[in-house]
């Protein structure tokens, strides 16, 4: 899945498959790639257009929708 850049201190990039409704984050730190199932695409748009993108993670997604680890970058 391609993802782009975001201005995150804690991730380094998004990406989103709205078809599977998948949402794949990459995070800086540890450079671990998750998916996360069943994610809406106004989810996913909030997400990558959010203030702060790490909180909105934190607070919408993060416990919520089920990450599952892909890939260390």
């Amino acid at each position: 899945m391609e993802r782009q850049s975001v201005d995150s201190s804690n991730i380094r990039s998004i990406g989103y498959d709205a078809s599977r409704q998948v949402l794949e984050v990459e995070f800086k730190q540890t450079g671990k790639v998750y998916r996360y199932a069943g994610v809406p695409a106004d989810m996913a748009n909030s997400l990558v257009r959010a203030p702060s993108v790490g909180s909105f993670f934190a607070k919408h997604i993060k416990g919520r929708f089920g990450g599952e680890e892909v890939s260390a970058a």
